[in-house]
């Protein structure tokens, strides 16, 4: 079974770890992201996904962040160069995998 969920959310940067760039997944899908994968993640709580913003495909791991209570997809410097895509801008963005 394939999972598809679309959402917007705005482009961050953690600092402390390279300029990583990620957006935060709402917190009600976050939950059920929690649930569907319980059993099923890597280390730091992460899960491979694809991901889609504008006509941009890649593919990354979802991370777990409790501090946040939600789960943070990055979004890779090739995609952002391709999209035009700076900290602060909010974004549409497709999450997929399969179940």
């Amino acid at each position: 079974m394939e999972f598809d969920e679309t959402f917007r959310a705005e482009v961050w940067t953690q600092e402390s770890t390279g300029a990583w760039h990620f957006v935060t997944l709402p917190a009600g899908l976050s939950q059920r992201l929690r649930t569907l994968t319980a059993g099923q993640r890597k280390p730091f709580g992460s899960f491979h996904v694809k991901a889609r913003t504008g006509l941009t495909t890649w593919e990354t791991s979802l991370f777990a962040d409790t501090k946040r209570e939600a789960f943070l997809l990055p979004v890779k410097a090739d995609v952002r160069r391709k999209e035009k895509i700076k900290p602060g801008d909010r974004i549409e963005v497709t999450v997929s995998f399969g179940l």
